[in-house]
């Protein structure tokens, strides 16, 4: 099997791009989210709003899509190129990171943290909504790191294809 510079530097890129999101949120999983459902309830919600700001930056978003982008072109090749040995762990990984990874970050937690956004942290109801929030947002979370552990994990069982020799 001969290896393409180009489908070797797409691959590497997925992989270091599914592991190093994968890095965040299960950093959000094991502890982020315990420490701010820790804290009082208004210093939770002012927390957590604050980190939905800072988190749209070029750094973190260049990762997040320019992640999302290779997956797509993984998955394209994957398609295209299906008598590749390395094709059913590109989709896989592909997809994964696509749909379980970006897709519910759109779907699910981005509205809940458009929804926290808008409450103010010493309402009335804040104490309640801010613990639906957190139970809500991790488990979707949980998903997201799972999906994106996966991905990573499809994508160097590819880069071992590639790097195997003929």
């Amino acid at each position: 099997m001969s290896t393409d510079p180009l489908l070797f530097a797409l691959t590497l890129s997925a992989a270091l791009g599914c592991g190093l999101i994968a890095g965040v949120f299960f950093a959000f999983s094991a502890f982020v989210m315990r420490a701010l459902a820790r804290l009082p309830a208004a210093e939770g919600i002012a927390a957590m709003q604050s980190i939905n700001v800072a988190v749209i930056n070029p750094l973190f978003l260049t990762t997040f899509l320019g992640t999302a982008a290779a997956c797509l072109l993984a998955v394209i090749y994957s398609l295209l190129g299906w008598h590749d040995t390395r094709a059913v762990y590109l989709l896989a990984g592909g997809v994964l990171y696509v749909v379980g990874s970006f897709l519910v970050t759109i779907v699910f937690n981005v509205p809940r943290n458009d929804a926290l956004a808008s409450v103010a942290p010493d309402d009335p109801d804040a104490a309640s909504r801010w613990a639906r929030y957190v139970a809500g947002w991790t488990a979707w979370n949980h998903v997201r790191t799972a999906a994106a552990l996966a991905a990573a994990a499809s994508f160097s069982i590819a880069l071992g294809y590639s790097a195997a020799p003929a």
